[in-house]
């Protein structure tokens, strides 16, 4: 990932006084919400925005007390369903991000909510179409 692709870039921290000791990144870029962590084993997850379909601000009095909050992103992924990128210094910024990121990538991909929504796991490769498309622009 090229650093020209990035809109925000949030490390986790520690709710007492909000200071950055972690190993946990959050990256969004037009795409993808990516999620590093780990210091000597390192992990990276992602969700594709297109499979968005909820994002939720939480702040706890200490989170509040110390400018951090938690963005917890519902999702249509069958690994990562629902992701909370706990806290973050920018998250009501983050979050607005992450919305309006949401709906260019759905409106570039010409999805609307009905067509991303299933009743559970299925057998069948139902975004074969998205993915053809998504493959095509990368």
């Amino acid at each position: 990932m090229s650093e020209q692709n990035v809109i925000i870039k949030e490390r986790k921290r520690w709710v007492f006084f909000g200071l950055p000791f972690t190993f946990t990144t959050y990256t969004l870029n037009e795409r993808k919400l990516l999620i590093n962590s780990g210091l000597l084993s390192s992990v990276e997850d992602e969700i594709l925005l297109y499979r968005v379909l909820d994002l939720t601000l939480r702040k706890t009095l200490f989170q509040k007390l110390f400018g951090l909050g938690t963005v917890i992103v519902h999702a249509q992924d069958q690994t990562t369903p629902t992701l909370e990128l706990k806290n973050i210094k920018n998250s009501h910024k983050f979050k607005e991000l992450l919305s309006e990121q949401v709906e260019k990538e759905k409106s570039r991909l010409r999805i609307r909510k009905g067509e991303v929504i299933s009743d559970g796991p299925c057998d069948c490769d139902d975004f074969s179409d998205i993915n053809d498309t998504l493959n095509s622009d990368i």
